[in-house]
């Protein structure tokens, strides 16, 4: 079977249609910005532009990078506030004339990581953590999905850890990769000491630079590794969601 995937993030928005019974994408990923300000009708057009460039007509799933309960947009960290309580899923619909799913960006990527991915065949608990335009989390009891975690929004010396750990930070602040990195460890040790992961997944474009700060980790007892689908996790778990809502 073969869904479109639609991955909303702060900087930018992919899609591509993914064959969900292998995980892979069956035509080249499109991306594009993610309009600013990031208002729902904007981001929705958006969306439209990119179903009307693959012609496609049949079922979608859509992440959000926010809260998202049965459709209804309930946290914009990134995004516009005027998302907050939204019918995000009537929304795209209607935008697109398409089925569509909603699903939490990161809880997304965990869904794609755990059937195709780093998470595959991991029982206990396992956590994924995309580091991009801020830090979305996925967490995982023996493989079952608890969903809509912000773990991003910790408080790390008084700040958002998004604030300190995530990708955007990085760029933001200018820091080397070994500033960072002892960032995004103090980050991971905190997290570790409140839920004892048995496995770390890092996601988000810069997983496919993991070979720069993943040796720098430190001061964990649980194993970190890159996200193995790395930034198309997302559009392919959105497509894993819209799958289940089409049978």
């Amino acid at each position: 079977m073969q869904i479109l995937g639609v991955d909303i993030g702060g900087t930018g928005i992919k899609a591509a249609p993914v064959d969900v019974t292998t995980g892979k994408l069956v035509a080249e990923r499109v991306k594009m910005p993610t309009p600013h300000p990031a208002e729902p009708d904007a981001v929705a057009a958006v969306v439209r532009e990119l179903v009307t460039g693959f012609g496609w007509s049949g079922p979608a799933g859509i992440t959000f990078p926010g809260v998202t309960t049965e459709g209804i947009t309930r946290t914009a960290a990134n995004l516009d506030p005027a998302w907050i309580g939204m019918d995000a899923r009537g929304l795209f619909g209607k935008a697109t004339g398409l089925q569509v799913a909603m699903i939490n960006d990161a809880d997304a990527a965990g869904l794609a990581e755990m059937r195709f991915g780093a998470g595959a065949g991991h029982q206990g608990t396992v956590i994924l953590l995309t580091l991009g335009t801020g830090i979305g989390s996925a967490l995982f009891l023996d493989g079952a999905l608890v969903p809509n975690t912000e773990f991003g929004h910790i408080e790390i010396r008084g700040k958002d850890a998004e604030k300190r750990a995530s990708e955007h930070a990085k760029e933001a602040h200018d820091l080397s990769w070994e500033k960072w990195a002892a960032q995004v460890d103090e980050y991971l040790v905190h997290i570790e000491a409140l839920l004892s992961p048995g496995l770390f997944i890092i996601g988000g474009g810069i997983s496919r630079k993991s070979d720069k700060f993943l040796p720098l980790l430190t001061g964990l007892t649980a194993p970190v590794v890159p996200a193995a689908l790395h930034n198309d996790a997302g559009t392919v778990g959105a497509a894993i969601v819209g799958a289940a809502m089409a049978g």
